[in-house]
């Protein structure tokens, strides 16, 4: 063999081999477009839509027959409404779920504009009430409840201002910055709506977030002191003025601390409420078997769960709040697991909106904190609400389908 000949075979060699290297490079960037592009929380996906399907069969339950006095017989009104809300939030979640995350950080500004100025949409015309509130505005006959878009709107803003401020976010000035931005926002959703629940939910959301984000805890323990102190304030004031109480917040203080004592009043829903937990029994009295529905105002909205206690009893009350426990579970994953800092903190402020709103309307459904008007995520009627919490799913979901699978 000419020394030719062994470099010709020496080059072919090179060359094949340099050929199979480029075919493996080839195939592992396909399989990993593959499992990025296809991939999708199963678990959490599963669990949603049957909490959906749940929620859509409490609905019809709880507010049959007030929707059949209140619609000439007509007792699927409030279902058919929240069903066509939860199908196209469902449609809007996956299409949302399918598209960059990191797009969302270019809109961190207008988010926060629109937030607040969404708001301001009440007071013109079109603007409308609903028992004594003016919370909503209609726009092509649907309605839309402006705290709801500003939560959303504040967790995008949220996210990307702590991402893009980095290590600077620990720093106290930074941090308290950070947490005041909000504040506008809040004090126009309280002013303009009188939503103070809202106002309080978009905090929590700020603080969780802030929270996850700096682990400098000694300050949030002083804020937690702080927030505990005002609490206490504000029921030693409600004690004080009870005999004319300065205005019905204080009055709902009152109520919490002896509803009985309102029984015939403001104290009524919160009575009722109880009296359906209690009745309800270890395995309730069977679905649609519920008496208190008659009686509680508004069940189908924030007491809801006092329903679902009185039908399906302790067992379903424990079950729905597992599947909770399960969502919130399967949103740390995600959040844990996040290419990055900023699609960890959208989840971080999803999976935060999602609990301090199920904490809070669970305590107020077993009066264990003041009535403050919280629904139950994808469960209470409401289709502004329903829509806005699916799509926060759906950027979850957008940003696990990132997660590269090892």
């Amino acid at each position: 063999m000419s020394i030719f000949q062994s470099a010709a075979m020496k080059l072919n060699a090179e060359e094949t081999t340099r050929n199979r290297d480029k075919r493996q490079a080839a195939t592992e960037a396909v399989q990993a477009r593959f499992h990025k592009e296809f991939y999708y929380d199963y678990s959490l996906i599963f669990v949603l839509i049957f909490m959906l399907a749940f929620g859509l069969v409490m609905l019809f339950s709880t507010s049959s027959y007030q929707a059949g006095l209140e619609f000439d017989g007509d007792s699927t009104w409030y279902l058919r409404r929240q069903f066509f809300s939860t199908i196209f939030g469902v449609a809007i979640m996956f299409v949302v779920s399918r598209l960059p995350y990191r797009w969302l950080k270019k809109l961190m500004v207008p988010a926060y504009l629109v937030s607040f100025f969404t708001i301001f949409l009440v007071l013109t015309p079109l603007g409308y009430s609903a028992n004594g509130a003016t919370r909503w505005f209609r726009i092509a006959g649907i309605s839309i409840q402006p705290a709801e878009v500003a939560k959303l709107g504040m967790i995008v803003f949220l996210a990307g201002f702590i991402d893009s401020l980095g290590k600077l976010a620990a720093d106290r000035k930074i941090f308290t910055i950070i947490l005041a931005s909000p504040l506008p926002v809040c004090l126009v959703v309280y002013g303009v709506t009188d939503n103070l629940s809202s106002a309080l939910i978009i905090m929590g959301i700020a603080l969780f977030m802030l929270f996850i984000a700096i682990p400098d805890y000694k300050r949030f323990v002083i804020i937690i002191a702080v927030l505990a102190a005002l609490a206490a304030l504000a029921v030693l004031i409600a004690e004080m003025t009870k005999d004319n109480p300065l205005n019905y917040r204080f009055l709902r203080i009152l109520i919490w601390r002896d509803p009985e004592a309102y029984a015939s009043g403001r104290g009524f829903q919160t009575l009722q409420s109880l009296y359906a937990i209690g009745s309800g029994g270890i395995f309730g009295k069977g679905l649609g078997q519920s008496m208190q529905k008659r009686f509680i105002p508004e069940a189908q909205n924030d007491m809801i769960f006092s329903i679902i206690c009185e039908e399906l009893g302790l067992f379903g009350a424990i079950a729905v709040i597992l599947m909770f426990v399960i969502i919130i579970w399967r949103l740390m994953i995600i959040a844990t697991n996040a290419p990055d800092r900023f699609g960890a903190l959208l989840t971080v402020g999803v999976m935060g909106h999602l609990s301090i709103q199920v904490i809070l309307n669970i305590a107020v459904v077993t009066n264990t904190m003041p009535n403050t008007g919280i629904t139950l995520p994808f469960i209470s009627y409401g289709g502004s609400a329903v829509v806005l919490q699916l799509v926060e799913i759906g950027i979850c979901l957008a940003v696990a389908r990132s997660i590269r699978v090892e």
